[in-house]
């Protein structure tokens, strides 16, 4: 069958273009795509030096599957998962399903640094353009009418939401609720810090929020990304000026909220390398500080910030168990206690995805998403 998909040279080009997709084989479900989230990792991918389907977050509706899949039938909602676990790997069977040892893309070195995006990939002769078969992005390559994928990304829900909302939980979502949810573990009453309020920051606030921490501190350079944190749970705002090497005096105001100690928690979501250490500027001693925004540049960091007794942590996709991670989050949506259809600020048609990239890198959305017509 012909679909049509946003496809890039690798070169920061990219147009949208007819492709060739093929029926799932044993192990895979073909995806009518509904929505496509859009967030700063597909616009990076541009430059990845490999032609790709772009796209990371999506929901849709299985149309057909192959003969062993048994978790989904066709007319299912589904919502994809690029992490996809094998669930026999070392780290697996340790439940650490996010950094699958046999089909993850990023775990031998990320796609930027040389990781295999081949890994955990359907079939290659599923997808084709120009007769070729084409890789998706992340596995999944959401950017597309249709998707072939293995049966392991995706998980069925029947909730009560529009597939735009459904569609983010994919990754910005999990990346910034499980930051602080199962990997920082943040205890009621305690202090947090958010350094950017983009889709992750804002899903970190709403984490710490339902946590039941006490004070949340939200920290970015956009006045108007500081009033949506305030709507998600942020409890202080502190907005930041580029001249402030460091964050160093963001974070004296932040102690200065927090009786001179630092916070408890800080969270780095702004994915620039030169803030990589700030957090670690933001705790009290015996503090947890996460990198959440997956920096892989070389960072210097003065090692009298680690005084005395912090941690820091740098976990991949908010340690996200699909089948396990994704009804969690749709239940608490169902109880109107995560913000879903509040973070989608915009949606596009997929022809206007040039525009959605161009909101997003103007700090004007929560999230964008990309509605596929029927």
């Amino acid at each position: 069958m012909k679909a049509k998909a946003a496809i890039t040279n690798g070169k920061g080009e990219y147009t949208i273009e007819t492709i060739d997709v093929s029926l799932p084989q044993k192990d895979e479900v073909l995806v009518k795509m509904k929505a496509a989230g859009i967030c700063h990792t597909d616009y990076d991918s541009l430059n990845w030096n490999t032609s790709i389907i772009l796209g990371h977050e999506g929901a849709g509706i299985v149309e057909v599957v192959g003969d062993d899949v048994t978790s989904v039938k066709v007319g299912d909602k589904v919502i994809l998962n690029w992490a996809i676990p094998c669930g026999n790997c070392f780290q697996c069977q340790q439940m650490n399903q996010h950094i699958c040892e046999n089909n993850s893309p990023v775990t031998a070195g990320s796609q930027t640094s040389g990781g295999d995006i081949s890994k955990g990939h359907a079939s290659l002769e599923s997808t084709k353009y120009q007769g070729k078969g084409i890789q998706r992005s992340f596995n999944i390559g959401t950017l597309s009418t249709h998707t072939v994928v293995k049966e392991q990304a995706v998980v069925k829900y029947d909730t009560n939401i529009s597939f735009g909302s459904a569609a983010i939980l994919g990754c910005g979502v999990m990346t910034g609720y499980g930051s602080a949810v199962n990997t920082a573990q943040i205890k009621a009453g305690s202090s947090v810090v958010v350094l950017g309020t983009g889709g992750v920051g804002l899903s970190v606030i709403q984490g710490a929020r339902i946590s039941g921490a006490e004070k949340i501190i939200a920290i970015d350079i956009n006045p108007k990304r500081l009033e949506m944190a305030v709507q998600f749970g942020a409890t202080h705002t502190i907005k930041a000026e580029k001249s402030d090497t460091n964050l160093l005096n963001a974070a004296e105001k932040v102690k200065q909220l927090t009786n001179g100690r630092g916070a408890t928690y800080a969270f780095e979501c702004t994915a620039i390398p030169a803030l990589g250490a700030a957090p670690l500027a933001m705790i009290h001693n015996a503090g947890t500080a996460v990198q959440v925004s997956g920096i892989e540049d070389e960072i210097t960091i003065d090692m009298n910030l680690f005084q005395w007794d912090k941690i820091y942590i740098n976990p991949l996709y908010g340690k996200c168990r699909p089948q396990i991670d994704f009804p969690i989050l749709l239940n608490l949506y169902k109880k109107g206690d995560l913000l879903l259809d509040e973070m989608v600020t915009k949606q596009y048609p997929f022809e206007n995805l040039p525009k959605a990239f161009e909101d997003m890198l103007a700090g004007k959305n929560a999230k964008g998403v990309i509605i596929f017509e029927d």
